[in-house]
C-alpha cells in the first residue's frame, strides 16, 4: 500500500485502522518509505500541503465516509490514493466520487487488514466489553453492531488470507451458529471476491465459543509475552510501564513486535526460567559490543563504528527495554505472592485435591500481599473446578474474601463466572486431571488428524473428511496468548499444516473479568444436548 505509491506522501488513518497500522509498521518504517506526516483523516485542521500525496487508509464505515467526503470537498493534498480495509458499499463510493469535484483521486482500492495481525499465527478484532459489548438481552443474541464487526472482521481475515473455508462451529454455542451462518451467507453473497484458487483439501474455519472454556484467561501465565500481557496489559503492540517505580522516561511506554524486534521474536514462547538466562546472554552482548565501540583509532574504525552505530543504539535501547520488563515481572511475581498462587491455579487446573486446594486457599485468601484480583480470581477457579462437588465450599470462601475486605462488586465475579460458563453451559469436561490446555490441544490435533465429531462440530453446509492443511479457528469472546503458543508448536510440529489462531480479543485475566462485569444483566442461555434452548431470568 505505502510502497505502492512513491514520492513524499502523508498517511491518513481512521480510529480502527490506526492500531492496525502501528502493531506492524514502526514509525522509521513510515519514514523510510517517504510516509513523513501520519494523521488522522477526521482532522480537519491540518495543514494544507498541495505538493504531497495522501495515501487514506480507513474502515468503510459511514464516520470515515463521511470524514472522507469532507476532506474531498475541500482537499489538503495533490493526489488521493484511497484504500479500504474491507468490502466498501456501492453508494459509499457514489458518495465519494460526487465529492471528489477537483478530480484529486487517482486510486481506490480494497486493501483487506480489517483485523490486528499480532503473531504471524494470532490475529485480534480488538473487540472488547465495555465498549463493544458481545450480548444484549441474553447471552444467545448477539449486540447488533458488534455482529457486524466481527463478521466483516472474519471475512477481512478469509481474503487477506485468500481462503474460501468451509465452516464449522461449536454445537453447543448459539452465537457460534449464528456467525458462522452470517459468514457462510457473506461467502456467498460476494461471490467474485471469493473466487478462488481451489485446494486439494478445503481449508475450515472453526468457530468456539470461550465459555466452553473459561478455565485458561483466568490462569497467571509464565511465558514471555503472555506474561507481559497478564501483569501490564499489551495494547496494540504497546505496554505501558508508567506505573513501575523510577522507569526511565524512555521507558514508560515500550513497543513489543515480532516484525522489529528480534530478542522477543526467538524469547516471546520462554518460560520466565529460561527468559533469565537469555537476557543476561544479550546484556553479554551489548557489553562486548560496546567495549568494541570504546576503541577508535583509525580512519576505519571511526568508518566502522559510524556505519554500525545505528545498529547500535537500536541494541542500547532494545537491552533496556527488555531487562525493564523482565526485572519488573520478577519483582511483581515476588511482591504479589504468584508463585504460591501459582501452584494452587496448577492444582486446581489440573488434579483434584479437594481438602488440600481449600486449605491452600483459605491460606492464600489471609495472605495481605495477594491481592484482591488474585483472591477473587482463585475462587473462581476453584467454584469452576468443584461447581459439581457435594464437598463444595464456595460459600464459605465468599464469606472469607467479604472478611478480608474484599469489595461486594469483585466477590460477586463468583457468582457471574458460573452463570457465564459454569458446567451446564459447557460442552464437555473442563478438568480432565490433566494439562491445563489439553482439551483445546486435543480439538487441534484431532482436527489435523480429521478426527473432529462433527456431531460436536457440524459444518454449515458441505463437509468434508480430508485432513485440512490450513485451518483458521476463532474464539467468540477472545483468545489467551498461552492458546497462541500451542498454535505456534503445532505449526512447528506439523509440515504441511497451517493454523491461525483469532478471537474478538486477546484476553488476560483482568479483561476477561471485565467481560463478565459487562454481562452482569444479561440472561445466560445455552443448548442443551438435545439442541433445545434452556434460559434463566438471572440479572445482578
Amino acid at each position: 500500500m505505502v510502497q505502492e505509491v512513491s514520492g513524499m506522501k502523508v498517511l491518513l488513518l481512521d480510529a480502527e485502522t490506526t492500531p492496525i497500522i502501528s502493531i506492524v509498521v514502526t514509525q522509521s518504517q513510515l519514514l523510510a518509505r517517504e510516509v513523513y506526516l501520519v494523521d488522522r483523516v477526521d482532522n480537519r485542521s491540518r495543514e494544507k500541503m498541495k505538493h504531497l500525496k495522501c495515501i487514506v487508509f480507513v474502515r468503510p464505515s459511514p464516520e470515515s465516509i463521511q470524514a472522507l467526503v469532507e476532506e474531498l470537498r475541500d482537499p489538503s493534498y495533490g493526489d488521493y490514493y484511497l484504500y479500504f480495509s474491507n468490502t466498501v458499499k456501492k453508494s459509499s463510493l457514489e458518495r465519494l466520487a460526487e465529492a471528489d469535484e477537483y478530480e484529486c483521486v487517482r486510486e481506490v482500492q480494497e486493501f483487506f487488514a480489517d483485523f490486528l495481525a499480532v503473531n504471524s499465527d494470532l490475529f485480534s478484532l480488538g473487540v472488547s466489553a465495555p465498549s463493544q459489548p458481545l450480548f444484549v438481552e441474553n447471552s444467545g443474541t448477539w449486540d447488533g453492531r458488534t455482529f457486524a464487526r466481527v463478521t466483516e472482521g472474519i471475512l477481512s481475515v478469509l481474503l487477506a488470507l485468500k481462503k474460501k473455508p468451509l465452516i464449522r462451529y461449536q454445537r453447543t454455542s448459539a452465537i457460534a451458529k449464528k456467525l458462522a451462518a452470517e459468514v457462510a451467507y457473506h461467502i456467498q453473497q460476494e461471490g467474485p471476491l471469493f473466487d478462488l484458487r481451489r485446494t486439494d483439501t478445503p481449508p475450515i474455519l472453526l468457530i468456539m465459543d470461550r465459555r466452553n472454556d473459561p478455565l485458561t484467561p483466568l490462569l497467571n501465565q509464565w511465558t514471555y509475552q503472555a506474561m507481559v500481557h497478564e501483569l501490564f496489559g499489551i495494547t496494540n503492540g504497546r505496554v505501558d510501564m508508567s506505573s513501575v517505580v523510577d522507569v526511565r522516561p524512555e521507558l514508560r511506554e515500550v513497543v513489543l513486535s515480532p516484525e522489529s524486534d528480534t530478542f522477543y521474536k526467538k524469547n516471546m514462547f520462554l518460560n520466565l526460567g529460561d527468559l533469565g538466562a537469555n537476557i543476561k546472554a544479550y546484556v553479554d552482548e551489548y557489553q562486548s559490543r560496546h567495549k568494541s565501540t570504546m576503541s577508535v583509532e583509525s580512519i576505519s574504525d571511526m568508518k566502522r563504528f559510524i556505519e554500525d552505530y545505528p545498529e547500535f543504539r537500536r541494541l542500547a535501547g532494545n537491552v533496556s527495554k527488555h531487562v525493564a520488563l523482565v526485572g519488573e515481572l520478577s519483582r511483581r511475581v515476588d511482591r504479589e505472592g504468584l508463585l504460591e498462587a501459582g501452584e494452587l491455579e496448577q492444582s486446581l487446573a489440573v488434579s483434584e485435591s479437594h481438602n488440600a486446594d481449600l486449605k491452600s486457599l483459605q491460606k492464600l485468601i489471609a495472605e495481605s500481599k495477594i491481592s484482591d484480583e488474585e483472591k477473587v480470581r482463585l475462587v473462581t477457579l476453584y467454584a469452576l473446578r468443584y461447581e459439581k462437588s457435594s464437598a463444595n465450599q464456595t460459600v464459605v470462601l465468599v464469606d472469607l474474601l467479604r472478611k478480608a475486605g474484599v469489595s461486594e462488586k469483585k466477590i460477586s465475579l463468583v457468582d457471574d463466572l458460573l452463570l457465564y460458563a459454569g458446567a451446564d453451559r459447557r460442552m464437555d469436561d473442563l478438568f480432565a486431571n490433566q494439562d491445563i490446555l489439553a482439551r483445546t490441544k486435543n480439538v487441534f490435533k484431532d482436527y489435523i488428524k480429521g478426527k473432529l465429531k462433527a456431531e460436536n462440530y457440524p459444518f454449515i453446509e458441505g463437509g468434508s473428511r480430508d485432513k485440512p492443511q490450513d485451518i483458521i479457528v476463532f474464539f467468540i469472546g477472545g483468545t489467551t496468548y498461552a492458546e497462541a503458543r500451542e498454535i505456534q508448536r503445532l505449526n512447528s510440529a506439523t509440515p504441511g499444516v497451517r493454523i491461525v489462531l483469532g478471537g474478538t480479543t486477546i484476553h488476560n485475566s483482568t479483561r476477561f473479568l471485565t467481560l463478565l462485569v459487562s454481562m452482569s444483566t444479561v440472561r445466560f442461555v445455552y443448548y442443551s444436548n438435545s439442541n433445545n434452548f434452556s434460559s434463566w431470568g438471572f440479572g445482578t
